[in-house]
This record gives structure tokens, C-alpha cells and sequence, in this order.
């Protein structure tokens, strides 16, 4: 490897957004968005995920996150940083729900800025910025080499809550 690569690695980060839209209201879905009993029915790969100190989905909470995805497993630390309204029954029209997190690994900090908007009467847009930095050089590579498994991952666990939340699917029943 070059200087020069490695000095690419160094700055290595991965932004992006995705977004879907669901036919749901707001308010039905951040509800379903922020109960953890839920959690495994569309979060593909989640092995655990359990609070260890404070209240699950408050600002504040760290819970530790255990993922599998195909032979790779990732152990990490979550951290709500930020969920307005904290009541998420009542919103008004309007407004902007935010769910903001940031986890952190082995080789790996990331940060998800999730924004959850009226879309119309019976529908709502999910939109949701992430950030990923990374250190040590296999996970530098990773994110240099393998940017868009991020953002393929994101959408298909967007794509997992909206078949979960409009018609009642769990990734854990899906075959193949």
C-alpha cells in the first residue's frame, strides 16, 4: 500500500441518506418506530439489542447492539442522542418527529439522523441521514471499498419496517 492510499483511508467516511415513504400515518408509525418489542420483526440480522442504562428510545439511553450479517457479527454501543417529541402521542400536525442516534464499535462510530414527516392524510415519509467514520485500517479499507453496502443495508431495513408496518411481515418468517 501507497502513502498515498493510506492517507486516503485516513478520512475515510461514509454519508448518505435514503428515504421511503409508508401508508401510515405519522404517528402510527413512529410508534411502531420507537417500540422495541418490534425491533426483531423487521431489524434484519438483529441478534440483541437491550438497554444498559436508562430507558429504552429516551435521550440519554445506551444499549448495547449485537448484529449478524452473513458470517460477520458486530457488537456495539447505542446512544439515543436526541427524540422530539419525547411523547409521541398527539403530534402536531406538521411537525417533524426526529430520532437521532449514534453507535459505536470496534473499527467503526456512526451516527443516524432519522426524520419522520407527514407525507400526506394516510401516508409518511421516512427520511434518515447516516455517518459512518471508521479506524484501523481493515475497516477504513471496508469503508472505502464497500460504501454502498452501507446505504443498501439502510434501505433494506427501511423497506423491512414499511412491508412490517403496512402489511404485517417479520423478517424472521421470510425464507431464502
Amino acid at each position: 500500500m501507497t502513502a498515498r492510499s493510506l492517507r486516503n483511508l485516513e478520512g475515510s467516511a461514509v454519508k448518505y441518506t435514503v428515504s421511503i415513504e409508508i401508508a401510515l400515518p405519522r404517528e402510527e408509525v413512529v410508534q411502531l418506530l420507537a417500540d422495541p418489542a418490534h425491533l426483531p420483526k423487521w431489524l434484519r440480522g438483529l441478534v440483541l439489542h437491550e438497554p444498559l442504562s436508562g430507558v429504552h428510545g429516551q435521550v440519554g439511553t445506551k444499549s448495547r447492539v449485537v448484529m449478524q450479517m452473513g458470517q460477520q457479527k458486530f457488537e456495539g454501543t447505542e446512544t439515543i442522542t436526541r427524540r422530539e417529541p419525547a411523547d409521541l402521542h398527539g403530534i402536531p400536525k406538521g411537525s417533524v418527529v426526529h430520532f437521532d442516534r449514534e453507535i459505536v464499535g470496534k473499527g467503526m462510530w456512526s451516527a443516524v439522523r432519522d426524520r419522520v414527516t407527514e407525507a400526506g392524510p394516510e401516508k409518511t415519509l421516512w427520511m434518515s441521514e447516516n455517518e459512518y467514520r471508521f479506524s484501523g485500517v481493515l475497516m477504513r479499507l471496508v469503508g472505502l471499498l464497500m460504501p454502498a453496502t452501507f446505504r443498501k443495508q439502510s434501505l433494506q431495513h427501511m423497506e423491512d419496517f414499511k412491508a412490517f408496518a403496512e402489511q404485517g411481515k417479520d423478517v424472521r418468517e421470510a425464507t431464502g
